[in-house]
């Protein structure tokens, strides 16, 4: 039986917050890391997949510095430990798009409010370039 707080969290999210627990407790190296976050994309819905990979590639090519990990079981890249930028695909919480976001740790200050999720439902020559934008400024 469920206790009353945990009755409150759907079976998605509560899944997510065991992922954590397991990717807290088996710190790997940057390859088995990376390994699992494809193995991840590999494992998205078709359409949620060719965004991933795309942004992994892209993330990759313009900052090398953030390590990819998985972060509650999504694809997300890492800078000193912390999160800096993650993909969440559509599938993930049965929601319309996939989102791209980025945590605090990001360096995307810009006055007092600026954007820190976006959706993403397809990549075209000028959205990869602003998410490449973005990740570059984020990782600075």
């Amino acid at each position: 039986m469920a206790s009353e707080s945990t009755a409150k969290f759907s079976a998605a999210e509560r899944a997510a917050m065991k992922e954590r627990a397991r990717e807290l407790k088996g710190e790997q190296t940057r390859a088995a890391n990376e390994a699992l976050v494809l193995e991840k994309i590999a494992a998205m819905a078709p359409a949620d997949k060719v965004l991933a990979e795309r942004v992994h590639t892209i993330v990759k090519d313009v900052a090398q510095q953030l390590e990819p990990k998985t972060w509650y079981g999504m694809q997300a890249y890492f800078k000193d430990g912390k999160v800096v930028v993650f993909f969440q695909d559509a599938g993930k919480f049965q929601t319309r798009f996939c989102t791209l976001g980025f945590q605090d740790a990001a360096n995307l200050d810009d006055g007092k409010m600026w954007p820190t999720s976006f959706a993403v439902i397809g990549l075209d020559k000028a959205t990869e370039k602003r998410i490449a934008d973005l990740v570059l400024q984020a990782a600075s």
